[in-house]
């Protein structure tokens, strides 16, 4: 089995667009959540805050690619140029076959899912719809059109299991790559931000709705007056390569994977699952050869949600005990859904990289529920060399990564 090292990585997100805008958002505690004025008209939605991408012009993606592109397909293909870019990947080992594409999305693109509805409501039919609505609105369409910018020839994966779509795409192109099927893979997720996203937690009354005046006080992971998650968009993208033909190329191995695991809880549909979790991540720690007590740092999913953030404290307190540090990076992006793994992978190369923990935002007073943990509320100065990072979906969908700093195992 190859070693698999992460040589390249992009991301577009609500605390910046490049890896230094980031990495300044995250080691001084910046929260990219705002208010979302234009939500109060919205009848029944009684969340008003947000985690938005700002700064990019679509019109920087050719038109050629663009047009069968979403949002979410435009914030990924940033992500995934970025990515290759940092990476340094010739356009010859991108069409030779041997490198694919692992991309995960929540839905098609909800903005033209909107507009496709709504004029078939209103006008009783399909006249004026573009030919290209589909290729916006597919499952896959994130992942599809990645492939086609980027005209990579090898596998095309198109997780869409939520929250842990992006996760399960670091993992299925870590297993293609460890297994000796391909060479490259450009990994990721993308999510866009849309009312009914938000809508979905909040008809639940999972959604964040108290912090409507004062958006920065929320998400509050693990904060006993936490009242919810707060919807966030955005993408990342990493390029996973054989640790071998990157060092024969003189590539930068930023970070390795080193093990990786996905579990379905088999159970409820919405309601975490402590031990679905703990055994999730106990399967990664073995795929990655590593203890408990080796772990530096645990990247929570927490969100905010009541129930999601005690049953998650839980089972990492079960699995790493009370001394590892643990945050969540939901408080500065808001819950990105199915760019969420790829981009707190990315945070997490990021911290081992600079030598930094980001704190949990807005953890001012830990839920006795949540307590046992080594709960990190402030930008905290670390070794950090092996990361467990951790995705929880809808459907008991589990995905836990072990990455390490790069270089760490020769």
């Amino acid at each position: 089995m190859r070693r698999v090292v992460i040589t390249g990585m992009g991301i577009n997100s609500p605390i910046g667009n490049t890896l230094e805008d980031v990495r300044d958002a995250l080691s001084s505690g910046r929260s990219g959540v705002s208010a979302m004025p234009e939500w109060q008209g919205v009848k029944g939605l009684k969340t008003h805050v947000a985690g938005r991408v700002s700064g990019l012009d679509p019109k920087a993606i050719a038109r050629t690619f663009r047009r069968t592109m979403g949002r979410m397909s435009i914030l990924a293909a940033f992500a995934a140029r970025d990515a290759v870019a940092h990476a340094r990947i010739p356009q010859d080992t991108l069409s030779g076959g041997r490198t694919g594409v692992a991309f995960g999305s929540t839905t098609g693109s909800p903005e033209v899912l909107e507009r496709f509805f709504g004029d078939f409501l209103v006008n009783g039919g399909i006249e004026g719809q573009e030919g290209t609505m589909f290729m916006k609105v597919m499952s896959h369409t994130v992942a599809a059109n990645v492939a086609a910018m980027l005209d990579t020839r090898g596998r095309l994966i198109a997780p869409c299991s939520a929250c842990a779509s992006s996760t399960q795409a670091i993992g299925a192109g870590f297993e293609a790559i460890r297994d000796g099927y391909q060479d490259v893979m450009i990994c990721g997720g993308a999510e866009e931000l849309h009312p009914t996203t938000a809508g979905v937690f909040d008809i639940l009354l999972a959604a964040s709705r108290r912090y409507n005046g004062t958006p920065q006080r929320t998400p509050r992971p693990f904060d006993r007056d936490r009242d919810g998650l707060v919807a966030g968009e955005g993408a990342a993208a990493l390029v996973l390569e054989d640790y071998d033909h990157a060092r024969a190329r003189g590539a930068t191995a930023y970070a390795e994977v080193l093990g990786y695991a996905t579990t379905c809880d088999g159970a409820n549909m919405a309601l975490a699952n402590v031990e679905g979790m703990a055994s999730c991540m106990r399967q990664a720690l073995t795929v990655a050869g590593v203890d408990p007590h080796d772990i530096d740092y645990v990247s929570a999913h927490a969100t905010g949600t009541i129930a999601g953030d005690i049953a998650e404290a839980e089972a990492t307190r079960s699995v790493v005990g009370a001394t590892v540090p643990v945050s969540s990076t939901k408080g500065h992006t808001g819950h990105t859904l199915a760019a969420c793994g790829a981009m707190e992978a990315v945070f997490c190369a990021l911290m081992m990289q600079l030598g930094f923990i980001a704190p949990t935002l807005n953890l001012d007073n830990i839920d006795e529920k949540c307590e046992g943990l080594n709960h990190v509320r402030r930008v905290t100065p670390a070794d950090v060399r092996v990361v467990l990072s951790n995705n929880f979906a809808f459907g008991g969908v589990n995905a836990s990564l072990v990455l390490a700093r790069g270089g760490r195992h020769g």
